[in-house]
């Protein structure tokens, strides 16, 4: 199909609109690289996808897509035996949950239905509910490893605790001593370096004994690490270091289990994005009342009540065009308006999107022929 033609009927704004029914990157892709095709087998096959796709909208409501992504390059990573990060790792989970979500609305019939042209898609979603549920409970955010993540963790972190409360009674101790205090350009503690510290005024450090962390931008303020608390800072520091150390390791843990699984979380992404592509044509098709043309290869065009997509729903007039059957050639006259060119745009915008897969704004029964090349000037 020549390119030209798809800018002059404003197919591309079509895909446009398309597109943002589409939820992933991935999807939205592929409906803006939707290009009509001129296989009469493969336009019905996609038709049906779409109207399949629109009476599962109809009977179960909306289902959305959200959460789906590409995970690729975390699945090559695990390939090479690489640890993924507690972000990667989110994203496979954020993929596991649209797809336990997309899962579920191919169950949410309400009484039994004939399997369609999509069965067999949401057939293959695996939703991977251990691995999700895992990394659910060990990663709450991409910042932050739950405490229970494992009892090691947890050990570790009890101990902080302990160990940062011993250290702030002993700093709290010293501000509220009347000498200290006075020496104090504000009654804080501060952390410098993973350490706490005292704000000092600069002519005082001498009287505060202890390790010069930092100072103010003005120099009139030093931060001071007593020596009071450097023993209990830096155990703090030792176990900060067997934390990140563990955290390291229930990454590391969580990886394993996701290359386990690498396969069906590649198909998962595969199958989750061509269903929001298809979702997103029907969606489409929903909201300008689409129906599935009937397709023939004898030239035959038959449009009932067709109504331009571009034009305001309210405004535009519908258009019924025959051509093809009983005569090959149809001539449209009348004053310059803009009525003959819509309705030649009509037909040749129409036939781009039945055979890219895509329902028409028309009655139900309309007829569309299968064109090698599409011409408009």
């Amino acid at each position: 199909m020549n390119e030209k033609v798809l800018k002059t009927l404003e197919y591309n704004k079509i895909l446009n609109q398309l597109s943002e029914y589409a939820c992933s990157p991935e999807a939205k892709k592929r409906c803006l690289a939707l290009r009509p095709i001129t296989d009469k087998a493969q336009i019905e096959q996609l038709q049906l996808q779409t109207k399949d796709a629109l009476s599962r909208l109809f009977r179960c409501g909306n289902l959305s897509f959200s959460g789906v992504h590409s995970v690729n390059d975390s699945l090559k990573r695990l390939e090479i035996g690489a640890s993924l990060s507690a972000a990667e790792l989110l994203s496979i989970c954020s993929l596991l949950e649209a797809a336990k979500r997309v899962k579920a609305f191919s169950r949410s019939e309400k009484e039994e239905v004939p399997d369609d042209s999509l069965t067999g898609f949401f057939t293959e979603i695996e939703p991977l509910t251990p691995l999700y549920d895992e990394i659910k409970r060990c990663i709450l955010a991409e910042d932050e490893i739950a405490d229970d993540a494992s009892s090691t963790l947890h050990s570790i972190r009890r101990s902080m605790r302990g160990m940062n409360d011993k250290i702030r009674a002993q700093m709290n101790s010293m501000i509220n001593n009347t000498t200290t205090r006075s020496y104090l350009q504000d009654t804080v503690i501060t952390m410098r370096d993973g350490r706490y510290c005292l704000p000092v005024k600069a002519e005082a450090k001498s009287l505060v004994p202890g390790m010069i962390h930092d100072q103010s931008s003005t120099g009139s303020t030093l931060f001071i690490e007593p020596m009071a608390v450097v023993q209990l800072n830096n155990h703090l520091k030792e176990l900060d270091i067997k934390e990140k150390i563990e955290i390291e390791k229930i990454l590391q843990s969580l990886s394993a289990q996701a290359a386990s699984c690498s396969r069906e979380l590649e198909e998962n992404q595969k199958i989750l994005t061509k269903l929001d592509f298809i979702f997103a044509k029907a969606k489409y098709a929903k909201e300008y009342q689409g129906t599935e043309p009937i397709f023939n290869a004898d030239g035959i065009v038959d449009i009932k009540q067709g109504r331009h997509p571009l034009l305001d729903p309210k405004k535009v007039v519908p258009i019924h065009i025959y051509i093809g059957e009983d005569f090959n050639m149809l001539l449209l006259t009348g004053p310059n308006t803009g009525g003959k060119t819509v309705s030649l745009k009509t037909v040749g915008l129409f036939q781009l999107m039945g055979q890219a897969g895509l329902h028409i704004p028309a009655f139900q029964g309309s007829r569309l022929a299968v064109f090698s090349d599409i011409f408009a000037d």
